[in-house]
């Protein structure tokens, strides 16, 4: 009699047949519909009761199943209910046993799973109008689903090995036996346990088959998934970066259009007022930003017409006279003061070989260094660029064109603009160049020849190794000179290397005698474990004219990620003696720097966040200043200017001690980083050497004067100066200059005249 055709399996269903159920000794085995689904067995008389009525479910979570004979089977969760089975066959019987054995298995793993997280439940339920929780949902889900396929594959293992077993002992019985009347029941007997093990093993197949096939798809699914929501972080980011951008441009534009009038100038009429803005008590800030110290709005237009009833109505009212007022004379020699094209003297190179791809375990040598002055440590030239310190100082005059401008001024406020966007850009090489120069040996120079090209000349000398200090002299056929001194204090925070120069710079003009003086502001490097490495400047400069007591107080804005102002600002005012503002300048110390001329002005109250500050009426912004692009390539050639590419180039006629003939700063130059290594090591120690030498001979000296000078006339300064005068600049001598009250070495000749003798037995053989 045929079985009738079972039903299409429901979802979750994983096995359903008939089976041979025992209720009692009169009515003995019975019939019925038996469906194994989600850990649970349910019986029912007839299919058609599936719908409505069932007769019995047990719980396999916690069941134990007992194989009795070749057909029967128990199911019994230790308590009322206990199943008795029978299948019509032993492969019936065994395919059951084998889906119940896996349905317990999962039911049993669900059970814990449940235990060890229901207090997570709460967090991957769906959250009503999010996305979140339907994700979390389907991940939990396919989740479980490979688990139950891997608790499958362990079930049918420990089958495998069970049924293996028997195989190997019914064959072993096999062999042992005579032949005879119980050969064909042996032989039957093995007959089916091979049927069953090949059944089992063909369950794991397709359990194996089903495992990859669900890793591979959800594989697919998650890499997509991944992708689109870094596509959308991604794009959520500009996104953001747009807001912001357009809330700093709406917030700009409220402040301009909520100022009222202020004071008003009878002369002027009415729209010549002064414009101020009042911020609310209830307006807050963010903590991250410095607010700005001033406000600039733009100038009635009338003050564009240089009218002399205009000129002299306005003077006596702000204190700028007809001579400074002259805004003319400054945009004119801006948009005028190209240089002339001069004929090269020689053709400079524009290349220099791509800096070599070395790895270099960076925390195995910082983090030794934390809190130290690395001047003192010896790095290997992995860090370096192939430039020395002095020549580094010389890029300073990669603007020289500035200088020339400010030489031309008749008025010293014109001038100070020039001087102060020259301060400026000599930043602006070091946006990119996070390579540490060459540390410079003690008496090493630098020489930049461009008198015939440019119309200057430049001498950079180490003057001292400890505290490191090198002096620098530029002087120009077009009217000024240039000196500084500068000593490089530096510490390693973990995180970022903070550079502070100390020393001072100086700027005389010869034909208005005018005399500027400046410090430099600290360089931080940041990102020195993890990351990019990038630079930024930070701190105030005050460009003093010490002649007529002008003034520039410019501000190098350091980077927030909370501000709301351009990257790298630097903004500032020129004042006069008095202190009134006639000059403002801004832009960023990597880009390019504009003026603008103040037609009036209003007092606001200094140091309190919120509250009124100055604002400036000017005039329309004009260009001072530009950054020059790079060349060509020069990310692979340590981002070098095409000053900077020209430093290194080798020269005849050049001092023994110049910097281009430094061995181990030319090999690296070239690539053979190793050698360089090799021969920095020598060149450092060939130093200490020398400095020992130095000390001795001193100590000498200090002796012989005790002996000839009496204890009571021997003064003890003199005994401090011998020992600490141990070297003499060769080109530079030490003074405190009388203008600014700096003591500083300033040049006291004879290189140029040195060179064009081709004499150099004075220079110390330091290479």
């Amino acid at each position: 009699m045929s079985e009738p055709k079972p039903p299409t399996p429901t979802p979750g269903d994983t096995y359903k047949g008939w089976l041979f159920k025992w209720t009692n000794y009169i009515k003995g085995y019975q019939r019925r519909w038996f469906v194994l689904s989600n850990g649970l067995l349910s019986y029912y008389r007839t299919q058609a009761e599936m719908g409505h009525t069932c007769r019995g479910t047990i719980n396999l979570a916690t069941a134990n199943i007992a194989v009795e004979d070749s057909c029967n089977f128990v199911i019994s969760n230790g308590g009322a209910q206990i199943y008795h089975l029978k299948a019509s066959s032993e492969v019936e019987r065994q395919r059951w046993i084998t889906a119940l054995e896996l349905a317990k298995a999962n039911a049993a793993n669900m059970q814990d799973e449940s235990d060890d997280s229901g207090d997570d439940c709460s967090t991957l339920a769906p959250v009503p109008g999010q996305g979140g929780g339907c994700r979390n949902s389907e991940l939990q889900s396919t989740l479980r689903t490979l688990n139950s396929k891997v608790e499958d594959l362990s079930t049918c293992n420990d089958l495998i090995v069970k049924h293996g077993s028997a195989l190997q002992r019914s064959l072993s019985e096999l062999e042992g036996l005579r032949v005879g009347a119980d050969m064909g029941e042996k032989i039957r007997q093995v007959t089916e346990r091979a049927t069953l093990f090949r059944i089992t093993s063909n369950a794991m197949i397709n359990a194996c088959r089903d495992f990859l096939s669900l890793a591979q798809s959800h594989s697919k699914r998650w890499q997509k998934s991944l992708l689109s929501e870094r596509d959308q972080r991604i794009r959520l980011e500009e996104t953001l970066e747009q807001l912001a951008k357009q809330h700093n441009h709406l917030e700009r534009a409220f402040r301009g259009a909520t100022v009222q009038p202020s004071f008003s100038n009878p002369s002027l009429g009415s729209k010549g007022t002064a414009l101020v803005i009042n911020y609310d008590d209830n307006e807050f800030f963010d903590a991250m930003e410095d607010p700005a110290e001033f406000i600039t709005v733009p100038a009635d237009p009338k003050y564009h017409r240089r009218s002399g009833s205009n000129i002299s109505g306005f003077s006596t009212e702000t204190g700028m006279d007809d001579q400074s007022y002259d805004e003319v004379s400054l945009a004119s020699s801006a948009e005028s003061s190209q240089p002339l094209e001069l004929e090269p003297i020689r053709r400079r190179r524009t290349r220099i070989p791509d800096k070599p791809n070395y790895y270099l375990n960076l925390w195995s040598i910082m983090k030794n260094c934390i809190g130290k002055e690395l001047s003192k440590i010896p790095m290997p030239v992995n860090f370096n660029e192939p430039l020395s310190m002095l020549q580094r100082l010389s890029e300073d005059l990669e603007y020289y064109e500035l200088l020339d401008k400010a030489a031309k001024c008749h008025n010293s406020l014109e001038q100070m603009c020039y001087v102060a966007a020259f301060t400026v850009s000599s930043y602006s090489t070091t946006v990119h160049r996070t390579g540490k120069p060459f540390n410079p040996l003690l008496g090493e120079t630098f020489e930049l020849d461009r008198l015939r090209e440019c119309g200057y000349r430049s001498l950079c000398e180490q003057v001292s190794h400890h505290p490191p200090a090198a002096a620098h002299h530029a002087f120009s056929e077009k009217g000024w000179t240039l000196r500084q001194e500068i000593t490089l204090a530096s510490k390693f925070r973990g995180k970022y290397l903070s550079i502070m120069p100390l020393g001072s710079i100086q700027c005389l003009f010869d034909k208005s005698n005018n005399h500027y003086s400046w410090k430099k502001v600290t360089t931080t490097v940041h990102n020195i474990i993890v990351g990019k490495l990038w630079i930024d400047q930070s701190g105030e400069i005050d460009v003093v004219n010490h002649k007529t007591g002008d003034r520039c107080h410019l501000k190098f804005a350091p980077y927030s990620y909370f501000s709301r102002d351009v990257p790298r600002k630097v903004t500032g005012v020129v004042t006069d003696k008095d202190g009134k503002a006639h000059y403002v300048l801004s832009g960023t110390w990597d880009e390019k720097m504009e003026f603008s001329r103040i037609m009036q002005s209003s007092k606001g109250e200094n140091g309190t966040e919120g509250k009124q500050r100055t604002v400036y009426q000017t005039l329309k912004a004009k260009e001072i200043w530009k950054k020059n692009p790079l060349p060509e390539g020069a990310e692979n050639m340590y981002y070098f200017s095409s000053l900077a590419l020209t430093l290194n180039e080798p020269e005849e006629g050049v001092a023994p001690t110049d910097s281009r003939r430094r061995p181990d700063q030319r090999l690296m130059e070239e690539g053979h980083w190793d050698e360089a290594n090799a021969e920095k090591q020598r060149l450092e120690e060939k130093q200490r050497f020398a400095r020992r030498e130095r000390e001795r001979e001193s100590v000498k000296g200090v002796t012989l004067a005790e002996e000839v000078v009496s204890l009571d006339s021997f003064n003890d300064s003199a005994l401090k100066s011998t020992h600490q005068d141990i070297y003499q600049p060769l080109w530079f001598k030490k003074i405190e200059e009388v203008a600014s009250g700096e003591t500083l070495h300033i040049y006291k000749g004879g290189y140029w005249e040195a060179k064009e003798q081709g004499v150099w037995d004075m220079c110390p053989e330091i290479f």
